[in-house]
């Protein structure tokens, strides 16, 4: 009589199983050709010149801004500043028409912007809803501003009619809607508030302006950052608005003010002018203002950085 062992699995007599079992093989990893690597240090070496092109004229201004006015009338400024000093900011900050075209633009920058935020916000989310009467015909609209516009002397004889000439209304307005920011955000609500969000908020008793306020915009906090932020810098660099519909020199934006100064070598009202020549003092006058114009934006950009690249490529990819 043959007896029959029985054979038990190798998973119930192994008290550890895969233990001695070889490792599975790592996926092969794909080899860099040296075509591929030659294209990667041209990519890196095109960045790098690109990078240096931007970075030396912005590391000359600020040398320059710091340097004396004698080095910078005489060129020997490169990328270090050259007999140090601060009579540069002293002679901006003590200039009046300087404090008070900067005071005017954090004015028409703050102002500004939260009149074309709130504005895009409430043209764009109905344009959003598919239940909106006419909504193709709305959005056909908004896209032909894109393509056609008035021109200058329309435009300006509208806001000549509006009475919005020499007041600082003149400067918000007429740009406080971008058809742009407009599409960005309508694809941003379309694409990231969805439809059941809104019927379970019906059903609560919530009115569309509660919806609105209560939920979607708590939801759009990187679309407010990003066009908050077009809309700020575009504000915060106008000087051509204001160059038209401006004659009050009091009205007068930062960026208006230093264009005087750079084109018209307007330094009047300057303390330290009169004990240095007006051509030096106005050529260090140029690049210091040009630091003080740029340094709001500076410090705002890195708060809205993160929202910026999420908000735009949900409003330019999506549709």
């Amino acid at each position: 009589m043959t007896l029959k062992t029985a054979t038990t699995p190798a998973h119930e007599s192994d008290p550890e199983p895969g233990r001695n079992k070889p490792k599975r093989h790592r996926a092969a990893q794909v080899q860099e050709t040296r075509v591929d690597r030659i294209f990667m240090v041209g990519v890196y070496i095109l960045l790098t010149t690109f990078l240096l092109i931007v970075l030396v004229p912005l590391i000359n201004i600020l040398a320059s801004s710091f340097s004396s006015p004698a080095a910078v009338s005489g060129g020997r400024v490169l990328l270090w500043p050259v007999d140090f000093t601060l009579i540069g900011y002293e002679a901006v900050l003590s200039n009046q028409a300087i404090l008070t075209g900067f005071g005017n633009s954090l004015f028409y920058a703050g102002v500004g912007t939260a009149v074309s935020v709130a504005l895009t916000v409430m043209i764009a989310y109905p344009l959003s809803r598919s239940d909106l009467v006419g909504r193709r015909f709305l959005i056909g609209g908004v896209l032909f501003t894109m393509l056609f516009s008035g021109g200058l002397i329309p435009t300006y004889m509208v806001v000549r009619s509006l009475g919005l000439l020499d007041t600082r209304w003149a400067l918000i307005l007429p740009t406080a809607i971008g058809a742009w920011q407009v599409l960005i955000a309508m694809t941003f609500f379309r694409s990231t508030i969805p439809g059941e969000l809104h019927e379970a908020a019906q059903l609560d008793g919530a009115s569309d302006l509660r919806f609105l306020w209560s939920v979607v915009l708590p939801l759009s906090k990187p679309l407010l950052a990003v066009i908050a932020l077009m809309y700020g810098i575009a504000q915060w660099n106008s000087y051509f608005n204001a160059l038209i519909y401006l004659r009050s020199e009091e009205l007068y934006p930062l960026q208006l003010v230093l264009r005087n100064i750079l084109i018209v070598n307007n330094t009047a009202g300057t303390n330290i002018a009169d004990q240095l020549a007006a051509e030096q003092m106005a050529d260090l006058m140029k690049f210091a203002l040009i630091v003080v114009s740029t340094v709001p934006v500076l410090l705002v950009y890195p708060f809205v950085a993160r929202h910026f690249n999420k908000g735009v490529m949900l409003g330019s990819v999506k549709g």
